[in-house]
Protein backbone atom coordinates (compact mmCIF):
# COMPACT_ATOMS: atom_id res chain seq x y z
CA UNK A 1 0.00 0.00 0.00
CA UNK A 2 1.30 3.05 -1.08
CA UNK A 3 2.72 5.17 2.10
CA UNK A 4 0.83 8.46 0.85
CA UNK A 5 -2.84 7.65 0.67
CA UNK A 6 -3.15 10.95 -0.76
CA UNK A 7 -1.26 9.66 -3.65
CA UNK A 8 -2.96 6.71 -4.74
CA UNK A 9 -3.58 6.45 -8.10
CA UNK A 10 -6.95 4.70 -9.68
CA UNK A 11 -6.49 1.06 -10.43
CA UNK A 12 -3.74 0.31 -8.03
CA UNK A 13 -5.49 -2.46 -6.18
CA UNK A 14 -6.34 -5.95 -7.49
CA UNK A 15 -10.10 -4.68 -7.13
CA UNK A 16 -10.19 -7.74 -4.25
CA UNK A 17 -11.23 -5.35 -1.26
CA UNK A 18 -12.52 -1.51 -0.59
CA UNK A 19 -9.30 -0.76 1.08
CA UNK A 20 -8.17 1.60 -1.98
CA UNK A 21 -12.05 3.67 -1.71
CA UNK A 22 -11.16 3.98 2.13
CA UNK A 23 -7.91 5.48 1.74
CA UNK A 24 -9.12 7.91 -0.82
CA UNK A 25 -12.07 8.59 1.82
CA UNK A 26 -9.57 9.07 4.74
CA UNK A 27 -7.16 11.26 2.40
CA UNK A 28 -9.97 13.49 1.69
CA UNK A 29 -10.50 14.05 5.61
CA UNK A 30 -6.81 14.49 6.70
CA UNK A 31 -6.59 17.40 3.90
CA UNK A 32 -10.20 19.04 5.00
CA UNK A 33 -9.26 18.37 8.60
CA UNK A 34 -5.62 20.08 8.66
CA UNK A 35 -5.76 24.04 7.60
CA UNK A 36 -4.22 25.02 4.83
CA UNK A 37 -1.78 27.50 6.18
CA UNK A 38 -1.09 29.11 2.79
CA UNK A 39 -5.24 29.39 2.45
CA UNK A 40 -5.72 33.23 2.33
CA UNK A 41 -8.69 32.43 3.61
CA UNK A 42 -7.33 31.28 6.65
CA UNK A 43 -4.62 33.78 7.01
CA UNK A 44 -7.16 35.95 6.97
CA UNK A 45 -9.10 34.49 9.91
CA UNK A 46 -6.07 34.10 11.89
CA UNK A 47 -4.82 37.44 11.21
CA UNK A 48 -8.09 38.97 12.42
CA UNK A 49 -7.28 36.88 15.51
CA UNK A 50 -9.99 34.40 15.07
CA UNK A 51 -9.70 30.23 15.56
CA UNK A 52 -10.20 28.37 13.00
CA UNK A 53 -13.52 26.22 12.64
CA UNK A 54 -12.18 23.11 14.08
CA UNK A 55 -10.17 24.25 17.04
CA UNK A 56 -13.62 26.34 17.54
CA UNK A 57 -15.26 22.70 18.21
CA UNK A 58 -12.46 20.94 19.47
CA UNK A 59 -12.52 24.10 22.20
CA UNK A 60 -16.45 23.81 22.75
CA UNK A 61 -17.02 20.27 23.15
CA UNK A 62 -15.12 17.37 25.33
CA UNK A 63 -12.31 15.86 24.11
CA UNK A 64 -12.16 13.71 21.56
CA UNK A 65 -15.70 13.44 21.64
CA UNK A 66 -16.76 14.90 17.94
CA UNK A 67 -18.46 12.58 15.20
CA UNK A 68 -18.61 14.71 11.92
CA UNK A 69 -21.52 14.41 9.90
CA UNK A 70 -21.15 15.22 6.29
CA UNK A 71 -17.44 14.94 6.82
CA UNK A 72 -16.14 15.41 2.70
CA UNK A 73 -18.70 18.16 1.71
CA UNK A 74 -17.27 19.66 -0.74
CA UNK A 75 -15.36 20.34 -3.80
CA UNK A 76 -12.20 18.17 -4.14
CA UNK A 77 -9.65 18.54 -7.11
CA UNK A 78 -7.45 15.91 -8.63
CA UNK A 79 -5.01 16.27 -11.45
CA UNK A 80 -5.41 14.19 -14.77
CA UNK A 81 -3.60 10.91 -13.37
CA UNK A 82 -6.38 11.18 -10.65
CA UNK A 83 -4.44 12.16 -7.57
CA UNK A 84 -5.68 14.74 -5.07
CA UNK A 85 -4.29 17.78 -5.66
CA UNK A 86 -6.49 19.42 -3.18
CA UNK A 87 -9.96 19.92 -1.74
CA UNK A 88 -11.97 23.16 -0.88
CA UNK A 89 -14.34 22.42 2.13
CA UNK A 90 -17.66 23.04 2.68
CA UNK A 91 -17.76 26.03 4.82
CA UNK A 92 -20.28 24.27 7.59
CA UNK A 93 -18.42 21.52 9.88
CA UNK A 94 -21.38 19.65 11.15
CA UNK A 95 -21.44 16.93 13.53
CA UNK A 96 -22.39 15.36 17.36
CA UNK A 97 -20.58 15.83 20.10
CA UNK A 98 -20.46 15.87 23.51
CA UNK A 99 -20.71 18.44 26.55
CA UNK A 100 -19.97 17.79 30.01
CA UNK A 101 -20.67 14.09 28.84
CA UNK A 102 -24.44 14.76 27.32
CA UNK A 103 -24.58 14.82 23.54
CA UNK A 104 -24.93 17.67 21.33
CA UNK A 105 -25.22 18.59 17.84
CA UNK A 106 -22.88 21.10 16.30
CA UNK A 107 -23.49 23.53 13.40
CA UNK A 108 -20.02 25.60 12.68
CA UNK A 109 -19.50 28.28 9.58
CA UNK A 110 -16.16 28.55 8.40
CA UNK A 111 -15.96 31.40 6.87
CA UNK A 112 -12.04 31.49 5.95
CA UNK A 113 -14.46 29.64 2.67
CA UNK A 114 -16.17 32.09 1.19
CA UNK A 115 -17.31 33.72 4.65
CA UNK A 116 -19.68 31.35 4.96
CA UNK A 117 -21.74 32.08 1.92
CA UNK A 118 -24.07 29.95 0.08
CA UNK A 119 -21.79 29.76 -2.78
CA UNK A 120 -19.04 28.71 -0.72
CA UNK A 121 -20.96 25.15 -0.12
CA UNK A 122 -23.64 23.16 0.57
CA UNK A 123 -26.18 24.98 1.34
CA UNK A 124 -28.71 22.38 2.77
CA UNK A 125 -25.81 21.14 5.43
CA UNK A 126 -26.65 23.61 8.12
CA UNK A 127 -30.61 23.05 7.89
CA UNK A 128 -29.86 18.84 7.88
CA UNK A 129 -27.91 19.19 11.26
CA UNK A 130 -30.54 21.46 12.53
CA UNK A 131 -33.27 18.80 11.49
CA UNK A 132 -30.52 15.74 13.00
CA UNK A 133 -30.46 17.20 16.40
CA UNK A 134 -34.30 17.83 16.68
CA UNK A 135 -34.95 14.17 15.72
CA UNK A 136 -32.20 12.69 18.03
CA UNK A 137 -33.50 15.35 20.78
CA UNK A 138 -30.47 16.71 21.90
CA UNK A 139 -28.96 20.65 22.26
CA UNK A 140 -28.15 22.50 19.06
CA UNK A 141 -25.07 24.63 19.18
CA UNK A 142 -24.43 27.24 16.47
CA UNK A 143 -21.41 28.84 15.82
CA UNK A 144 -21.79 31.72 13.61
CA UNK A 145 -19.16 33.34 11.96
CA UNK A 146 -20.76 35.43 8.39
CA UNK A 147 -23.83 34.65 6.17
CA UNK A 148 -24.36 31.01 7.55
CA UNK A 149 -25.33 30.22 4.22
CA UNK A 150 -27.03 32.91 3.06
CA UNK A 151 -26.04 33.70 -0.25
CA UNK A 152 -24.42 36.84 -2.40
CA UNK A 153 -24.86 37.68 -5.56
CA UNK A 154 -21.77 35.69 -7.03
CA UNK A 155 -24.37 33.24 -6.55
CA UNK A 156 -26.36 34.54 -9.64
CA UNK A 157 -23.50 34.15 -12.03
CA UNK A 158 -22.68 30.83 -10.47
CA UNK A 159 -26.30 29.55 -11.17
CA UNK A 160 -27.11 31.34 -14.51
CA UNK A 161 -29.64 33.07 -13.05
CA UNK A 162 -31.09 35.23 -9.98
CA UNK A 163 -33.77 33.26 -7.69
CA UNK A 164 -36.80 33.99 -4.95
CA UNK A 165 -35.06 33.99 -1.67
CA UNK A 166 -36.08 31.02 1.00
CA UNK A 167 -36.02 30.68 4.31
CA UNK A 168 -33.03 28.93 3.99
CA UNK A 169 -34.00 25.89 6.95
CA UNK A 170 -35.29 28.68 9.27
CA UNK A 171 -38.29 26.76 9.44
CA UNK A 172 -35.83 23.85 10.82
CA UNK A 173 -34.82 26.20 13.38
CA UNK A 174 -38.25 27.07 14.99
CA UNK A 175 -39.01 23.35 14.71
CA UNK A 176 -35.63 22.87 16.82
CA UNK A 177 -36.36 25.38 19.58
CA UNK A 178 -39.97 24.02 20.25
CA UNK A 179 -38.06 20.55 21.12
CA UNK A 180 -34.70 21.54 22.08
CA UNK A 181 -32.55 23.82 23.56
CA UNK A 182 -30.77 26.25 20.81
CA UNK A 183 -27.82 28.31 21.37
CA UNK A 184 -25.75 30.25 19.41
CA UNK A 185 -22.01 31.57 19.66
CA UNK A 186 -21.07 35.05 17.44
CA UNK A 187 -17.83 34.56 16.62
CA UNK A 188 -17.43 37.20 13.89
CA UNK A 189 -19.25 39.30 11.55
CA UNK A 190 -22.96 37.62 11.74
CA UNK A 191 -25.14 38.94 8.86
CA UNK A 192 -28.01 38.39 6.98
CA UNK A 193 -29.05 34.50 7.32
CA UNK A 194 -27.06 34.33 10.63
CA UNK A 195 -27.99 36.89 12.17
CA UNK A 196 -31.91 35.89 12.21
CA UNK A 197 -30.29 32.18 13.56
CA UNK A 198 -28.86 34.56 16.26
CA UNK A 199 -32.04 35.48 17.08
CA UNK A 200 -33.82 32.49 16.45
CA UNK A 201 -32.75 30.37 19.69
CA UNK A 202 -33.10 30.31 23.81
CA UNK A 203 -29.67 31.75 24.45
CA UNK A 204 -26.57 33.82 22.72
CA UNK A 205 -23.42 34.67 23.19
CA UNK A 206 -21.58 37.54 21.53
CA UNK A 207 -17.53 38.01 21.50
CA UNK A 208 -16.59 41.56 23.02
CA UNK A 209 -14.73 43.43 20.04
CA UNK A 210 -14.46 39.67 17.81
CA UNK A 211 -18.17 39.60 16.50
CA UNK A 212 -20.87 42.06 15.20
CA UNK A 213 -24.42 41.68 14.20
CA UNK A 214 -26.90 43.45 11.49
CA UNK A 215 -29.37 42.39 9.14
CA UNK A 216 -27.10 43.81 5.95
CA UNK A 217 -23.61 44.71 6.69
CA UNK A 218 -21.72 48.38 6.05
CA UNK A 219 -21.17 48.16 2.49
CA UNK A 220 -25.28 47.41 1.70
CA UNK A 221 -25.89 50.20 3.98
CA UNK A 222 -23.80 52.85 2.77
CA UNK A 223 -26.16 52.22 -0.83
CA UNK A 224 -29.12 52.31 1.08
CA UNK A 225 -29.21 55.04 3.89
CA UNK A 226 -26.11 56.87 3.30
CA UNK A 227 -24.08 55.46 6.59
CA UNK A 228 -20.85 54.97 6.59
CA UNK A 229 -20.36 53.43 9.51
CA UNK A 230 -18.07 50.65 10.82
CA UNK A 231 -18.91 46.62 11.40
CA UNK A 232 -18.16 47.73 15.24
CA UNK A 233 -20.48 51.10 15.23
CA UNK A 234 -23.27 49.33 12.86
CA UNK A 235 -23.75 45.54 14.84
CA UNK A 236 -20.91 45.67 18.22
CA UNK A 237 -21.70 44.72 21.64
CA UNK A 238 -22.15 47.78 22.83
CA UNK A 239 -25.44 47.71 20.48
CA UNK A 240 -27.06 44.51 20.31
CA UNK A 241 -26.25 43.15 24.12
CA UNK A 242 -27.83 46.19 25.26
CA UNK A 243 -30.94 46.14 23.16
CA UNK A 244 -31.40 42.33 23.99
CA UNK A 245 -30.92 41.09 20.14
CA UNK A 246 -28.10 38.82 21.97
CA UNK A 247 -28.28 37.79 25.66
CA UNK A 248 -24.56 37.80 26.65
CA UNK A 249 -21.48 39.05 26.20
CA UNK A 250 -18.03 37.46 26.10
CA UNK A 251 -14.50 38.15 26.54
CA UNK A 252 -13.12 35.74 24.04
CA UNK A 253 -14.10 32.90 21.87
CA UNK A 254 -13.23 30.64 24.78
CA UNK A 255 -15.25 31.94 27.17
CA UNK A 256 -18.45 32.37 24.87
CA UNK A 257 -18.06 28.69 24.84
CA UNK A 258 -17.95 28.64 28.69
CA UNK A 259 -20.71 30.49 28.68
CA UNK A 260 -22.61 28.14 26.31
CA UNK A 261 -21.37 24.96 28.43
CA UNK A 262 -22.86 26.13 31.66
CA UNK A 263 -26.10 27.51 30.03
CA UNK A 264 -26.95 23.94 28.69
CA UNK A 265 -25.64 22.53 32.19
CA UNK A 266 -29.13 23.60 33.68
CA UNK A 267 -31.50 22.53 31.19
CA UNK A 268 -32.68 18.88 30.15
CA UNK A 269 -31.61 17.99 26.43
CA UNK A 270 -35.10 18.14 25.46
CA UNK A 271 -38.54 18.80 26.43
CA UNK A 272 -39.05 15.39 27.13
CA UNK A 273 -36.47 14.63 29.90
CA UNK A 274 -36.27 16.73 33.71
CA UNK A 275 -33.92 18.95 34.18
CA UNK A 276 -30.59 17.47 35.47
CA UNK A 277 -30.12 17.19 39.18
CA UNK A 278 -26.58 17.40 40.50
CA UNK A 279 -25.17 16.92 43.83
CA UNK A 280 -24.35 19.41 46.15
CA UNK A 281 -22.40 20.28 49.16
CA UNK A 282 -23.90 23.03 50.05
CA UNK A 283 -26.48 22.28 53.10
CA UNK A 284 -30.14 22.93 51.83
CA UNK A 285 -30.74 23.95 55.66
CA UNK A 286 -28.01 26.76 55.33
CA UNK A 287 -29.54 29.92 56.79
CA UNK A 288 -27.09 33.07 56.02
CA UNK A 289 -27.13 35.51 58.69
CA UNK A 290 -26.89 38.47 56.29
CA UNK A 291 -30.04 38.18 54.98
CA UNK A 292 -31.50 39.43 58.37
CA UNK A 293 -29.86 42.59 57.43
CA UNK A 294 -29.24 43.47 53.76
CA UNK A 295 -32.58 45.17 53.02
CA UNK A 296 -32.15 48.21 54.58
CA UNK A 297 -35.03 49.74 57.04
CA UNK A 298 -34.64 53.06 55.32
CA UNK A 299 -36.91 52.28 52.14
CA UNK A 300 -34.74 54.78 49.78
CA UNK A 301 -32.05 52.81 50.33
CA UNK A 302 -30.17 50.27 47.91
CA UNK A 303 -28.71 46.87 48.14
CA UNK A 304 -27.34 44.25 45.69
CA UNK A 305 -29.66 41.69 44.54
CA UNK A 306 -27.17 39.36 43.33
CA UNK A 307 -25.40 39.38 46.83
CA UNK A 308 -28.71 38.35 48.01
CA UNK A 309 -29.41 35.64 45.39
CA UNK A 310 -25.97 34.49 46.26
CA UNK A 311 -26.75 34.04 50.06
CA UNK A 312 -29.83 31.65 48.89
CA UNK A 313 -28.78 29.51 46.04
CA UNK A 314 -26.21 26.50 45.73
CA UNK A 315 -22.72 27.52 46.40
CA UNK A 316 -21.94 24.69 43.89
CA UNK A 317 -22.95 23.49 40.70
CA UNK A 318 -21.75 26.61 38.21
CA UNK A 319 -19.85 25.44 35.85
CA UNK A 320 -18.75 28.91 34.63
CA UNK A 321 -18.35 30.37 38.09
CA UNK A 322 -16.90 29.20 41.81
CA UNK A 323 -18.87 32.24 42.97
CA UNK A 324 -21.72 30.48 43.04
CA UNK A 325 -24.60 28.70 41.55
CA UNK A 326 -26.14 31.74 39.97
CA UNK A 327 -25.49 32.00 36.36
CA UNK A 328 -27.06 35.09 35.13
CA UNK A 329 -28.53 35.58 31.37
CA UNK A 330 -28.65 39.06 30.31
CA UNK A 331 -27.07 41.31 32.33
CA UNK A 332 -26.45 44.23 29.65
CA UNK A 333 -29.53 44.62 28.50
CA UNK A 334 -32.85 44.88 30.61
CA UNK A 335 -31.42 45.72 33.23
CA UNK A 336 -33.82 47.12 36.15
CA UNK A 337 -34.50 42.96 35.96
CA UNK A 338 -32.45 40.14 37.14
CA UNK A 339 -32.67 36.38 35.65
CA UNK A 340 -30.97 33.78 35.16
CA UNK A 341 -30.47 29.85 36.43
CA UNK A 342 -29.25 28.64 39.43
CA UNK A 343 -29.31 25.34 41.97
CA UNK A 344 -31.22 24.77 44.69
CA UNK A 345 -30.29 21.55 46.72
CA UNK A 346 -28.67 20.52 43.17
CA UNK A 347 -31.58 20.85 41.18
CA UNK A 348 -31.74 23.75 38.62
CA UNK A 349 -34.12 26.57 38.85
CA UNK A 350 -35.24 30.00 37.38
CA UNK A 351 -34.20 32.89 39.24
CA UNK A 352 -36.32 36.30 38.50
CA UNK A 353 -35.87 39.24 40.59
CA UNK A 354 -35.36 43.06 40.39
CA UNK A 355 -32.44 45.83 40.62
CA UNK A 356 -32.98 48.63 42.86
CA UNK A 357 -30.03 50.34 41.65
CA UNK A 358 -31.09 50.35 38.02
CA UNK A 359 -33.85 53.01 37.88
CA UNK A 360 -35.19 51.99 41.14
CA UNK A 361 -35.82 48.68 39.90
CA UNK A 362 -39.04 50.03 37.96
CA UNK A 363 -40.05 47.70 35.14
CA UNK A 364 -39.47 49.66 31.75
CA UNK A 365 -39.94 48.45 28.15
CA UNK A 366 -36.90 45.90 28.07
CA UNK A 367 -37.20 44.98 31.37
CA UNK A 368 -40.40 43.46 30.14
CA UNK A 369 -39.18 42.00 27.00
CA UNK A 370 -36.47 40.23 29.28
CA UNK A 371 -38.64 39.07 32.00
CA UNK A 372 -41.16 37.49 29.64
CA UNK A 373 -38.43 35.72 27.13
CA UNK A 374 -36.93 34.12 30.30
CA UNK A 375 -40.04 33.46 32.19
CA UNK A 376 -41.04 31.82 28.52
CA UNK A 377 -37.83 29.71 28.76
CA UNK A 378 -38.20 28.20 31.64
CA UNK A 379 -41.97 27.07 31.49
CA UNK A 380 -40.94 25.63 27.97
CA UNK A 381 -38.19 23.32 29.86
CA UNK A 382 -39.36 22.88 33.17
CA UNK A 383 -37.40 24.39 35.51
CA UNK A 384 -39.13 25.87 38.62
CA UNK A 385 -38.96 29.98 39.04
CA UNK A 386 -37.74 31.14 42.44
CA UNK A 387 -39.46 34.81 42.35
CA UNK A 388 -37.92 37.31 44.50
CA UNK A 389 -40.34 40.45 44.54
CA UNK A 390 -39.23 44.21 44.46
CA UNK A 391 -41.05 45.56 42.59
CA UNK A 392 -42.25 49.37 42.49
CA UNK A 393 -44.27 49.40 39.69
CA UNK A 394 -43.75 50.56 35.78
CA UNK A 395 -41.43 53.00 34.68
CA UNK A 396 -43.43 56.31 34.34
CA UNK A 397 -42.82 59.31 32.18
CA UNK A 398 -42.99 60.20 28.25
CA UNK A 399 -39.30 57.83 27.96
CA UNK A 400 -41.41 55.04 29.11
CA UNK A 401 -44.57 56.15 27.06
CA UNK A 402 -42.71 56.59 23.71
CA UNK A 403 -41.32 53.06 24.78
CA UNK A 404 -44.73 51.66 25.19
CA UNK A 405 -43.63 50.23 28.28
CA UNK A 406 -47.40 48.98 28.86
CA UNK A 407 -47.81 47.32 26.07
CA UNK A 408 -44.23 45.03 26.85
CA UNK A 409 -45.65 44.92 30.15
CA UNK A 410 -48.50 42.93 28.77
CA UNK A 411 -46.78 40.62 27.55
CA UNK A 412 -44.27 40.35 30.88
CA UNK A 413 -48.13 39.70 32.97
CA UNK A 414 -49.36 37.63 30.35
CA UNK A 415 -46.38 35.31 30.33
CA UNK A 416 -46.29 35.35 34.23
CA UNK A 417 -49.79 34.54 34.71
CA UNK A 418 -49.93 31.56 31.71
CA UNK A 419 -46.41 29.86 33.12
CA UNK A 420 -46.87 26.41 34.37
CA UNK A 421 -44.08 25.15 35.81
CA UNK A 422 -43.96 26.16 39.81
CA UNK A 423 -43.40 30.25 40.61
CA UNK A 424 -42.17 30.37 44.50
CA UNK A 425 -42.90 33.90 44.55
CA UNK A 426 -41.15 35.56 47.98
CA UNK A 427 -41.71 39.59 48.35
CA UNK A 428 -38.88 41.01 50.32
CA UNK A 429 -39.59 44.46 49.72
CA UNK A 430 -42.00 46.20 47.58
CA UNK A 431 -44.23 45.10 45.49
CA UNK A 432 -46.89 48.35 43.86
CA UNK A 433 -49.81 48.70 41.20
CA UNK A 434 -50.12 46.64 38.18
CA UNK A 435 -46.56 45.17 37.88
CA UNK A 436 -46.24 44.43 41.36
CA UNK A 437 -49.23 42.42 41.26
CA UNK A 438 -47.91 40.87 38.54
CA UNK A 439 -44.91 39.73 40.29
CA UNK A 440 -46.17 39.51 43.66
CA UNK A 441 -49.23 37.55 42.40
CA UNK A 442 -48.32 35.71 39.60
CA UNK A 443 -50.45 33.40 39.71
CA UNK A 444 -53.81 35.18 40.39
CA UNK A 445 -54.05 34.80 44.40
CA UNK A 446 -53.53 31.20 44.15
CA UNK A 447 -49.87 30.59 44.00
CA UNK A 448 -46.75 29.52 46.62
CA UNK A 449 -46.09 32.76 48.69
CA UNK A 450 -44.24 33.79 51.47
CA UNK A 451 -42.93 37.43 52.33
CA UNK A 452 -40.09 39.15 54.49
CA UNK A 453 -40.83 41.63 57.27
CA UNK A 454 -39.36 44.13 55.12
CA UNK A 455 -42.45 43.94 52.65
CA UNK A 456 -43.94 47.12 51.54
CA UNK A 457 -46.72 47.35 49.48
CA UNK A 458 -50.35 48.89 48.09
CA UNK A 459 -51.74 50.57 44.87
CA UNK A 460 -49.29 52.56 45.22
CA UNK A 461 -46.04 53.86 47.30
CA UNK A 462 -47.40 55.85 50.09
CA UNK A 463 -45.40 58.86 49.32
CA UNK A 464 -46.78 59.24 45.66
CA UNK A 465 -50.04 58.07 46.84
CA UNK A 466 -50.89 60.69 49.40
CA UNK A 467 -49.52 63.94 46.90
CA UNK A 468 -52.48 61.99 44.95
CA UNK A 469 -54.99 61.45 47.27
CA UNK A 470 -54.12 64.41 49.19
CA UNK A 471 -53.18 66.74 46.67
CA UNK A 472 -56.11 69.91 47.61
CA UNK A 473 -55.10 70.26 50.77
CA UNK A 474 -51.65 69.63 50.35
CA UNK A 475 -52.28 72.66 47.85
CA UNK A 476 -54.01 74.84 50.34
CA UNK A 477 -51.34 75.01 52.88
CA UNK A 478 -50.04 78.13 53.52
CA UNK A 479 -46.39 77.48 53.12
CA UNK A 480 -44.02 75.50 52.22
CA UNK A 481 -43.36 74.50 55.83
CA UNK A 482 -46.54 73.83 56.38
CA UNK A 483 -47.35 71.53 53.44
CA UNK A 484 -44.28 69.71 54.75
CA UNK A 485 -45.66 69.39 58.60
CA UNK A 486 -49.00 68.54 57.00
CA UNK A 487 -47.32 65.59 54.74
CA UNK A 488 -45.43 64.23 57.23
CA UNK A 489 -48.94 64.36 59.49
CA UNK A 490 -50.10 62.27 56.65
CA UNK A 491 -47.04 59.80 56.36
CA UNK A 492 -47.46 59.06 60.08
CA UNK A 493 -50.98 58.59 60.06
CA UNK A 494 -50.49 55.92 57.12
CA UNK A 495 -46.95 54.21 58.92
CA UNK A 496 -49.36 52.70 61.09
CA UNK A 497 -51.45 50.65 58.84
CA UNK A 498 -48.37 50.04 56.39
CA UNK A 499 -46.84 46.96 59.03
CA UNK A 500 -46.84 43.75 56.55
CA UNK A 501 -48.22 42.39 60.06
CA UNK A 502 -51.64 43.95 59.12
CA UNK A 503 -51.69 42.66 55.85
CA UNK A 504 -51.55 39.17 57.28
CA UNK A 505 -54.27 39.69 59.83
CA UNK A 506 -56.51 39.81 57.20
CA UNK A 507 -54.85 36.77 55.26
CA UNK A 508 -53.64 39.37 52.52
CA UNK A 509 -50.32 37.71 52.83
CA UNK A 510 -50.18 34.11 53.36
CA UNK A 511 -47.05 33.78 55.39
CA UNK A 512 -44.04 36.32 56.72
CA UNK A 513 -41.46 34.24 57.02
CA UNK A 514 -37.61 34.81 58.63
CA UNK A 515 -35.48 35.51 55.60
CA UNK A 516 -32.80 33.22 56.91
CA UNK A 517 -35.37 30.38 56.41
CA UNK A 518 -35.72 31.42 52.70
CA UNK A 519 -33.49 29.09 51.67
CA UNK A 520 -34.47 26.21 53.50
CA UNK A 521 -38.00 26.74 52.43
CA UNK A 522 -37.05 26.76 48.89
CA UNK A 523 -35.20 23.79 49.13
CA UNK A 524 -37.78 21.74 51.37
CA UNK A 525 -39.90 20.29 47.85
CA UNK A 526 -37.10 19.96 45.74
CA UNK A 527 -38.39 21.14 42.24
CA UNK A 528 -41.96 21.47 43.58
CA UNK A 529 -41.27 24.71 45.37
CA UNK A 530 -43.64 25.05 48.18
CA UNK A 531 -43.97 27.48 50.45
CA UNK A 532 -44.43 26.04 53.60
CA UNK A 533 -42.10 22.92 55.53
Amino acid sequence: MPSDPSKTRKGEDDGSSWAHPLEELKAQQRVIRAPNLEDPGYIRQKANNKLWVRERIAALLDLDSFVEVGSVTGKPAVDDKGDLVSFTPANSVTGFGRVRGRKVFVTADDFSVRGGHADGGIGVKAPYGETLALRYRVPLIRLLDGSSGGGSVALYLTLGATYIPTLAGLGRSMDAMGVVPVVSALLGPVVGLAAAKAAIGHFSVMVKGLSQLFAAGPPVVKQATFENLSKEALGGWEIHATNGTVDNVATSELDAFLQIRAFLSYLPSSIFEMPPVSTSSDSPDRREEGLISIIPRRRARTYDIRVLIDMVVDKDGNPYSEKSSFFEIGATWGRSIVAGFARLNGRPVGILTSDCMMNGGAIDALGSQKTAKFVTLCNHFGLPILNLVDQPGFAIGSIAERNATIRHGASAMAALYQATTPIYTVIIRRAFGVAGGAFADPDDGFGNRVAWPSGDWGSLPLEGGIEAAYKRQLDATSSPEEREKLMNELLAKFEEVRSPLKTAHKFGVEEIIDPRDTRPLACEVGGTFAPFG
